[in-house]
């Protein structure tokens, strides 16, 4: 079978979330909403196969991810068979569980770099928001060996109302930590964020401040570190090319096994996602209804339909035209062409302060479905 066709671009990067366990419990958690049990993850004979199986498609780099991947026993396994298969290895952390000697032994098994989650400058806040308590200073002690072994680092800074405001600081705390690059992410208000949205929801004056505050700072810290940042959906004019476009550059593998286009594609009902365990990786690329349901541009409505910026934004992100709209096919909102817009402002408004909805770690039954356990 051949891998690709002519008018099928090949997938360059590889999303391994090995575990859906995480001893955080973060009110944004990306994860989906129904976890998958640690009984169902696949072992480490699959893993080496799907990283062997998607390197020969095309895929250049994999980034193990979770949940907390450190909570695999079989890390550095995995890591060594990624590196055996000739892909860059990318380890997305909490810190929490990782050691400095399990980190040399990474190392030495073939990872490349290294990504910290971080979620303030400030202790106390870091470890109200993580929901635990230490996580802070975990996190600055795994930083300090990655960079003790030679890795480059990425410091990944989650922005919303409790902490956008210290934005400076946090810049300034990755570059004392010795990273390379750090990247303030804007939550994104899919799965466990949606009912944390109106205690995470930024201000507009806090979103502009963070912006002319984000230029200023690469200005001040140019050749020191790489500040990536990227306006929030909820107040921004045009969508973002979600994943580079549904199905296009990358694909997702559960820990179970299942196949996705976006971290979130499971949160649109009747998608049918195909399995490594039945399947190779290029067939699902190719030929999952899953990834080729919003390929191409056939499925947009207008105003995609004949819009320009069709093959740039491709739309915009369906898990987020569905959420907000309840139609996948749907322009997403956040384009200001959208008749739906100004939902996006409604929302954005609905702010309040209250507890935040901590994630716990709580698979899904066996026999539940990932979508009607959220319904």
């Amino acid at each position: 079978m051949e891998a690709t066709s002519p008018t099928l671009l090949r997938p360059l990067g590889l999303l391994a979330e090995l575990t859906h366990r995480c001893p955080l419990g973060c009110p944004y958690c990306s994860n989906p909403v129904a976890l998958e049990s640690r009984a169902d993850e696949l072992d480490t004979a699959t893993w080496a196969r799907v990283f062997a199986e998607a390197a020969g498609l095309g895929v250049l780099q994999v980034h193990l991810s979770g949940g907390e991947p450190a909570a695999r026993r079989d890390l550095v396994e995995l890591t060594a068979a990624a590196r055996q298969a000739g892909l860059y290895t990318n380890l997305i952390t909490s810190a929490v569980g990782l050691s400095a000697e399990r980190l040399a032994g990474l190392a030495q098994a073939g990872l490349d770099h290294v990504q910290i989650s971080i979620q303030d400058s400030e202790a106390a806040s870091a470890d109200r928001i993580a929901g635990y308590e230490g996580a802070f200073v975990r996190k600055r002690a795994l930083a300090a060996a990655v960079v003790q072994q030679g890795l480059p680092l990425t410091v990944n800074a989650v922005v919303h109302r409790a902490n956008i405001d210290r934005i400076g600081e946090m810049v300034d705390q990755a570059v004392a930590l010795g990273a390379s690059r750090v990247e303030i992410a804007h939550v994104q208000y899919y799965g466990w964020a949606i009912p944390n949205r109106a205690m995470l929801m930024p201000a507009p004056e806090q979103v502009e401040r963070a912006r002319e505050q984000v230029e200023e700072l690469r200005g001040r810290h140019h050749g020191i570190i790489v500040i990536d940042a990227v306006v929030p959906d909820y107040y921004a004019r045009y969508p973002k090319p979600c994943v580079g476009g549904w199905g296009r550059r990358s694909l997702n593998v559960t820990p179970s096994g299942k196949v996705l286009p976006c971290h979130a594609a499971e949160s649109i009902p009747g998608l049918e996602f195909w399995s490594v365990r039945e399947h190779s990786v290029a067939d699902i690329w190719c030929h999952s209804p899953a990834f080729n349901a919003f390929r191409g541009t056939d499925w947009m409505q207008e105003p995609c339909a004949s819009c320009p910026r069709r093959f740039e934004d491709f739309g915009g992100c369906r898990c987020q035209a569905f959420a907000l709209l309840r139609d996948a096919r749907a322009t997403d909102p956040v384009c200001h062409l959208s008749p739906h817009h100004g939902l996006l402002a409604e929302l954005a408004g609905a702010r309040r302060d209250a507890a935040y909805v901590y994630r716990r770690h709580t698979p899904a039954p066996a026999h539940a479905t990932a979508q009607g356990d959220r319904d």
